[in-house]
């Protein structure tokens, strides 16, 4: 899939050094050249204790897990829906994403400057969202000024367009990010096309210090509040600590979150946080040769689940024979499931669950 998570905030926040870490842990990172205009990309794997369970049943020779694409977008300043800093560049990037990961400082270090002198994590907050929703606003008006030269001519879908836009321009002018406007699907639709940066939706992730793990501090606690007025998730990392991680064992890096009294690291947190951004579900192939972890869309029918394995499976698609997860586990094989009579056929309408373990029969 090329669904990807934006990682935003303003500089000095440790947005890049989460990035790194997240990348590191993926064993098919593909990070492009830093530069300061350029974004990095990098693959993040997702652990995941059913796939791992799931290739020892099946005897299969490796395990590939599911993945979800970052990108590490040049760090945001005020003034930048003026163009301030990077701010043409970075609203471009921004805009490309389907979610947005939003990394707020939460500790305190003298030897790294605060890009606006002293900590304020729900204040810098602030300063993200209102650059995005004054980003927002002004396409929006450019395109309802548009849409008012047109509907003048008596055209009616340009004047229902105008009347959606301006319910829209009075809610960001508000404060509002276009994401908590709650209007019919008909409605939203006609603002889909703008490509709006708060329609989309974030996760908070407060970047503390080590000493402030597991819990976070007052600091975290505010922005969790503020993300909870929004109707966002917020996730309490230390991105130090995390690149450190990346560099271990695993039974190492298991010995060192129990120390720290995490039963999960911050990068398995945020990236699962991600997949549920995303809206997506994972779904699995099991065999000899490989135990595999997919991500579909949720809602998303078995042809289309087909088409992520590959693109001709689709195309011929016959058929799904699907067994559930936990079914698979409690008969400990794909055999087992059919003469328990737990493997289902499933046809072209059938909608992919969690943790479904496909087999599916195709003829091109």
């Amino acid at each position: 899939m090329s669904l990807q998570v934006g990682i935003v905030g303003l500089p000095n926040v440790g947005k890049s050094t989460l990035f790194n870490a997240l990348s590191a842990a993926g064993a098919h990172a593909a990070n492009y050249p830093f530069a300061t205009v350029d974004p990095n990309v990098g693959m993040a794997e997702i652990r995941d204790e059913r796939l791992a369970t799931l290739a020892r049943l099946a005897g299969s020779a490796k395990a590939v897990p599911a993945t979800i694409r970052f990108v590490d977008i040049a760090g945001l300043v005020s003034g930048a829906s003026q163009g301030e800093g990077l701010g043409n560049q970075f609203l471009g990037h921004i805009r490309d994403v389907d979610a947005i990961v939003h990394v707020v400082r939460c500790f305190t270090d003298d030897d790294v400057v605060h890009v606006h002198g002293d900590l304020d994590p729900v204040g810098d907050a602030e300063v993200v969202a209102t650059e995005l929703l004054l980003a927002d606003l002004q396409v929006v008006e450019r395109r309802r000024e548009r849409a008012q030269r047109t509907a003048r001519t008596g055209d009616a879908d340009a004047a229902a367009e105008v009347t959606a836009l301006d319910a829209l321009a009075e809610h960001l002018g508000a404060g509002e990010p276009a994401r908590t406007l709650e209007v019919d699907p008909e409605t939203r639709g006609r603002w889909r096309g703008l490509g709006l940066v708060t329609d989309k939706p974030v996760l908070y992730v407060a970047n503390v210090a080590e000493d402030d793990l597991p819990a976070g501090n007052a600091h975290s606690d505010a922005l969790a509040r503020r993300a909870a007025d929004e109707g966002a998730e917020c996730v309490v990392v230390c991105a130090d600590v995390e690149a450190e991680l990346t560099a271990l064992e695993a039974d190492e890096r298991a010995e060192y979150l129990a120390a720290l009294g995490l039963e999960h690291s911050g990068l398995d947190q945020v990236v699962t946080a991600a997949e549920r951004l995303l809206g997506l579900v994972r779904f699995y192939t099991a065999n000899p040769n490989e135990a595999h972890a997919w991500h579909v869309p949720r809602g998303s029918r078995a042809p289309r689940a087909a088409r992520e394995i590959h693109s001709d499976m689709e195309r011929g698609f016959i058929r799904a024979e699907v067994i559930g997860f936990d079914d698979y586990v409690a008969l400990g094989s794909e055999q087992a499931a059919k003469d328990a009579g737990r493997l289902r056929v499933e046809g072209r309408d059938y909608v992919v669950r969690d943790g479904d373990v496909l087999q599916v029969r195709f003829n091109v």
